[in-house]
């Protein structure tokens, strides 16, 4: 049974930061491009950055500069490390696993910005 345990959210006020994990199977992770999105209600879910299994990174434009994705692969973990954070990043953050033809997604943290 694969799974994607997220951990990390939580309140914190305008300008803090946040680490968000997530800990997948070995047999998924080591073949995974790693993602999180997040998600709004009433609107779909975004992708907000990404890391693929040679550390390559990609960005939404919103988070760049705040946020940074690190996988360690000797831990089957993946990190979004956010900084400068600011009410508009409140929402649930999905981790993704992606192995081309298999997907997978966590259960979701929520993250809350008190201005």
């Amino acid at each position: 049974q694969v799974q994607l345990v997220e951990s990390g959210g939580g309140p914190v006020q305008a300008g803090g930061s946040l680490r968000l994990s997530c800990t997948a199977s070995r047999s998924i992770f080591i073949i995974s491009a790693m993602g999180w999105y997040r998600q709004v209600p009433g609107k779909q879910r975004e992708l907000v950055a990404s890391i693929t299994t040679r550390g390559s990174t990609n960005y939404a434009d919103s988070v760049k500069g705040r946020f940074t994705i690190s996988r360690d692969n000797a831990r089957n973990t993946v990190y979004l490390q956010m900084s400068s954070l600011k009410p508009e990043d409140t929402a649930a953050y999905y981790c993704k696993a992606d192995a081309a033809t298999l997907v997978y997604w966590g259960q979701g943290t929520r993250v809350t910005v008190s201005s």
